[in-house]
């Protein structure tokens, strides 16, 4: 036996196969950016924050099996992330840091803004906070007099098909936020966008609760997989 292939001396222990792996994933992350990576990549550089001393790679493969893509697996409830074979606790809040870091983004880029300025900012924040949910949620972005966006806020959690909303409610928030004009939108967890009669109806509910008090309301998006749908580009408002 040759040197070159001597077993390594009392102490030293074998280096695992994927040792040099992590800074060689974390430098091409540096040098090329997101997109010169796969999605499982991807998920790895955020396991390896978690999880110190093991090979990831089929972890996030296994993450990705389950939930489809990156967006899909850190937009997963904790307690599906926690079904998963071998995702600890701590993995499974550093996934949820990325989403919620995501969500802290896209809200930065509207706040304060005004809506025609920062439409299509507007239209991520939305898509990037409720596309991936899979119960609808009903929310309201309230805008100032310069149609600037003043609160955006969850008024009501339903079903995977339904979520009960309440035009006064939705008329008294805006209220007391000192809003002028609305934004609704909610989201359809089939990712079918097209919107339902209920939520026509909905809708026309509000309307008519905010027009006295000089409140208007600008649009309802309708958030699904693909690209929202406007109930002004419809001709629904």
């Amino acid at each position: 036996m040759t040197a070159k292939e001597a077993p390594p001396g009392p102490g030293l222990a074998e280096a695992p196969h994927h040792a040099g792996h992590r800074e060689r994933l974390r430098a091409r992350f540096m040098k090329a950016g997101p997109d010169a990576l796969a999605d499982y990549e991807l998920l790895e550089l955020v396991l390896f924050r978690a999880i110190l001393r093991r090979d990831v790679k089929p972890l996030a493969k296994d993450l990705l099996k389950r939930f489809g893509s990156f967006a899909e697996t850190v937009a997963a409830e904790p307690e599906r992330l926690r079904e998963v074979e071998g995702l600890s606790e701590a993995a499974v809040v550093e996934l949820k840091l990325v989403q919620a870091a995501a969500l802290k983004l896209t809200q930065g880029q509207v706040l304060n803004r005004t809506v025609i300025a920062s439409w299509s900012a507007l239209v991520d924040h939305c898509r990037a906070s409720m596309s991936y949910d899979q119960v609808e949620q009903f929310r309201v972005l309230f805008l100032d007099r310069k149609n600037a966006l003043i609160a955006d806020e969850v008024m009501q959690r339903g079903t995977i098909d339904h979520t009960p909303v309440y035009p006064r409610e939705v008329v008294k928030r805006a209220l007391e936020v000192g809003a002028s004009a609305l934004i609704l939108v909610h989201n359809h967890p089939s990712g079918d966008p097209t919107p339902s009669r209920a939520d026509i109806e909905m809708t026309k509910e509000i309307v008519a609760a905010a027009r006295p008090l000089r409140i208007q309301v600008h649009d309802h998006l309708v958030i699904g997989k693909g690209t929202p749908a406007s109930f002004k580009a419809l001709g629904l408002l």
